[in-house]
């Protein structure tokens, strides 16, 4: 569709609000704002959403790895052997033993629940999300059979500090000659991680290999060897060569099953919000509609008047498409450049809010201390694209009853 310059200056003045018009030009700016807020909602949410992930799964895959492999049959011994066979398989990266277990935590009289992992030292420097996010202490005293380390908000409930001692109470008991009593144990703590996840940082404590076999009572033995491969969107691709290398009672369990049900939510309430945002942009383009429905009745004196001098169904038509779509082309790049800017100081604008409201992103409630906001070009381009077609489709009738306009009929009593 070519429109020319005469059209063009006409659509812009349709636009422009006259006295006799002002409350048409009204619900055209509505519809603008409608249009510009619905994309810049649009735009925000799904980053929101992509960050939600991309962080969730960083955090989720930096601790535990890409996949696990168990034993239903006891402890797996000769896990040394076990890990070079796992290691050979093209695609993996790692393999890395450790004993998993939970515990009570005790300390100044507060007591709570911990996921124990034990872990050899050098393996544990390799994790780069433990190593970077050390927040006391150091990974070099993370030796000996003394030794744990403590996720950041964990160490706070139990009011320790690097240097303090933590008592460890196992769920297995010990057999004596007054009856089954706790095995319990003091450590030093030598070390505290914050991940920026929640869940971690008040859960997780790390001890050294040595010392987790002796605590869960698992002599020369593990109960999991955790896998990081190159890949970990391909990581169900492993399934058949690990049934070849793991023996007998040995099973692979990759982190979608860990997670599915997480993930799988989290996916539904993205492309739920998705819809429900796209109400807001179809609102707005029945307000398009409604006020250009109200311009052209106001204008059918100027529309024949037009016609009588030569101008054509089409030339009108364009014309008043024109004016409806400039509107949606109009809202559509404010709407993306809001939607952008905010993205990119989402960080900022939220400590703005906390300063005025307190905390509205509790880390208990979501996990993440902080809103994460990854824009993806391709979601951006689908949201600007939907935006544009909707109120594209939107002037569609209204120029369509602007070209149908008879002129006798319109001056008859002129």
């Amino acid at each position: 569709m070519v429109f020319g310059a005469f059209e063009r200056m006409l659509a812009m003045r349709y636009l422009r609000a006259r006295r006799q018009e002002g409350f048409i030009s009204v619900i055209a700016g509505f519809s603008l704002m409608g249009i510009g807020l619905g994309v810049a909602t649009l735009i925000i949410v799904m980053s929101v959403m992509n960050g939600f992930r991309i962080e969730l799964t960083s955090r989720i895959l930096g601790l535990n790895g890409h996949a696990a492999v168990y034993s239903n049959v006891g402890p797996i011994t000769g896990f040394d052997e076990l890990a070079v066979r796992v290691a050979s398989i093209p695609s993996v990266f790692s393999v890395t033993p450790q004993v998993e277990g939970q515990a009570m935590l005790t300390a100044n009289g507060v007591a709570s629940g911990g996921a124990v992992r034990g872990i050899r030292p050098s393996d544990l420097k390799a994790k780069a999300l433990i190593a970077e996010k050390m927040v006391s202490g150091s990974l070099d005293a993370f030796e000996g059979k003394n030794a744990v380390i403590l996720g950041a908000r964990l160490a706070q409930r139990l009011g320790v500090t690097v240097g303090d001692k933590v008592t460890l109470i196992s769920p297995q008991t010990a057999v004596t000659v007054i009856g089954s009593m706790p095995r319990l144990k003091a450590y030093d703590v030598v070390g505290m991680f914050e991940v920026g996840m929640f869940e971690y940082d008040n859960t997780f404590v790390y001890m050294p290999l040595e010392a987790a076999q002796i605590f869960f009572q698992i002599k020369d033995g593990v109960n999991a060897l955790e896998v990081v491969t190159d890949d970990p969107d391909t990581v169900r691709q492993l399934r058949v060569p690990m049934v070849e290398v793991l023996p007998n009672g040995a099973y692979f369990y990759d982190w979608q099953q860990r997670n599915s049900s997480f993930f799988n939510a989290l996916q539904v309430e993205r492309n739920v919000m998705f819809l429900i945002l796209t109400l807001i942009i179809l609102v707005a383009a029945f307000n398009i509609i409604s006020s250009m429905i109200m311009l052209v009745k106001d204008k059918n004196r100027d529309i024949a008047v037009l016609r009588t001098m030569g101008a054509s169904r089409g030339m009108i038509t364009r014309i008043f498409f024109m004016t409806g779509a400039s509107v949606g082309v109009i809202g559509t790049a404010a709407g993306g450049l809001l939607g952008l800017a905010f993205c990119l100081n989402i960080q900022t604008i939220q400590g703005w809010v906390e300063t005025v409201f307190g905390p509205v992103f509790p880390a208990e409630v979501y996990f993440l201390s902080q809103v994460p906001a990854v824009v993806d070009p391709h979601e951006v381009g689908v949201v600007l694209v939907m935006a544009l077609v909707l109120t594209f489709a939107a002037t569609i009738y209204p120029a369509w009853r602007a070209a149908r306009v008879d002129p006798v009929e319109a001056l008859r009593y002129e």
